[in-house]
């Protein structure tokens, strides 16, 4: 499978077969989306920054509901949360996304806000690949991100939804989350896109990958 980083939490998973599926497409947020093409296309929340569906060609399926789903071989569990760590009082819901794709595990944490649980956790593994919010104001900061990383143990993470240039976000950039992890554990990837295969992925340990977003 393909995943390539588009910047914020957008970010097009291509399964071998051809299916693909865009996760939180953004409208203006100091960049413009690329020209996109997918079969379906996933809404953590109703914010603009994350569900710009006309964005995305092809007339794709939208999942934006708590639930269970298949399209093209892909299968795709959307699971509830909360977008802040008041029960969501402040920011509403959010929406957690599991992909099961040429045998890796997926997980899109959205604009995750609320606290680190057990019971959580439990209803997210297993994850090889997890997609995970660092930087904080609107989502879980660089702390929270590497307890939920600690705790989920997936093999290879990807941070998103932090400060890239020409962001107009007040987000703190990803440097706060990275400092957390032995450098030998973070690898950055000049290109933003990464091709991984079953046999790639190791429960050894967890490895972080910086992605750049398109150009």
């Amino acid at each position: 499978m393909k995943i390539r980083y588009l910047g914020h939490s957008c970010f097009s998973l291509t399964e071998s077969t051809g299916t693909t599926i865009v996760t939180d497409p953004y409208g203006n947020v100091g960049f413009r989306l690329p020209p996109l093409r997918a079969d379906a296309v996933t809404i953590s929340h109703s914010h603009y920054d994350h569900n710009n569906v006309s964005g995305v060609l092809g007339n794709p399926v939208v999942f934006d509901k708590e639930g269970t789903y298949e399209i093209g071989g892909v299968e795709i569990e959307a699971i509830k949360s909360r977008h802040d760590s008041e029960n969501g009082s402040r920011r509403g819901e959010n929406l957690i996304f599991k992909f099961r794709m040429d045998g890796l595990d997926i997980c899109h944490l959205g604009d995750l806000g609320e606290e680190c649980s057990s019971s959580l956790i439990e209803t997210l593994l297993p994850v090889h690949v997890l997609l995970i919010p660092v930087g904080g104001k609107y989502t879980i900061d660089s702390e929270q991100a590497k307890e939920y990383v600690d705790r989920i143990m997936p093999s290879i993470v990807i941070p998103m939804h932090y400060k890239t240039k020409g962001l107009t976000l007040d987000i703190d950039k990803p440097d706060d989350f990275l400092d957390l992890f032995d450098d030998d554990e973070v690898e950055y990837v000049e290109d933003n896109e990464i091709e991984l295969l079953r046999d790639d992925v190791t429960e050894e340990r967890t490895k972080i990958i910086l992605m750049e977003r398109y150009k």
